[in-house]
């Protein structure tokens, strides 16, 4: 008898590191069990979901066969492996340092400092210090990324196919938008997600089209 069971994938829908799993599951047409974790709320920070990940950050995938991934490029890897068709990983061996270049410096250089955590360390409950620190942050990671990708982009982030890439800059995107980046300084950036966001993959994993989505609308 078969142990197997749809992915579970713990989120919120805020979330960029979720935001960029949802792209990948979606991408790969995989059917997952969404269960929200309210971080605004703190229910990360709970005796139930230290049961589910140790690390008690999302996201976490509970694999089909049961078993716990977290950090967004380790799972979007592993399902790429898994699952084979439509590849997020190019075949060259330099492409692929490429992909997973562009990935870290979003996820290592960006993305760290400008977390929730760290907002909530700056600038605690006054929201304009939070608005300010991320605004800031991102900018000045999108200058280097904006270069970079000078020399690496054709239609999207790594020549002119979707890899994991563009799943980590296009979740940064939505980052910079709700706190007030000025896009029109990236031109690069703006263009590959502009074509990605016309996809249909990457409309379903939206923040907005979450299932906690509309019970968060005020935060």
């Amino acid at each position: 008898m078969s142990t197997e069971q749809q992915p579970i994938l713990y989120s919120y829908f805020r979330s960029s590191a979720s935001w960029r799993v949802r792209i990948a599951l979606e991408w790969k047409g995989i059917k997952y069990e969404y269960r929200a974790v309210d971080l605004f709320k703190n229910a990360n920070n709970t005796e139930e979901y230290l049961k589910v990940n140790p690390t008690q950050k999302v996201p976490a995938l509970i694999t089909k066969d049961g078993q716990l991934l977290s950090q967004s490029e380790a799972i979007i890897e592993y399902i790429d492996e898994f699952y084979p068709d439509r590849p997020l990983l190019p075949k060259s061996p330099f492409e692929r340092a490429l992909v997973r270049e562009i990935s870290q410096i979003v996820a290592c250089d960006i993305h760290p400092i400008q977390n929730l955590g760290v907002l909530k360390r700056v600038g605690g409950s006054d929201m304009e210090k939070r608005a300010a620190w991320a605004k800031e942050s991102i900018t000045l990671g999108f200058q280097g990324l904006e270069r970079r990708l000078t020399n690496t982009s054709g239609t999207y982030s790594v020549g002119d196919s979707i890899t994991m890439a563009d799943i980590f800059v296009c979740a940064m995107v939505g980052n910079a938008k709700r706190w007030g980046v000025d896009m029109a300084s990236f031109p690069i950036i703006t263009r590959i997600n502009n074509n990605c966001s016309q996809l249909p993959e990457f409309i379903a994993a939206l923040p907005e089209n979450q299932p906690d989505s509309a019970s968060d609308a005020k935060k």
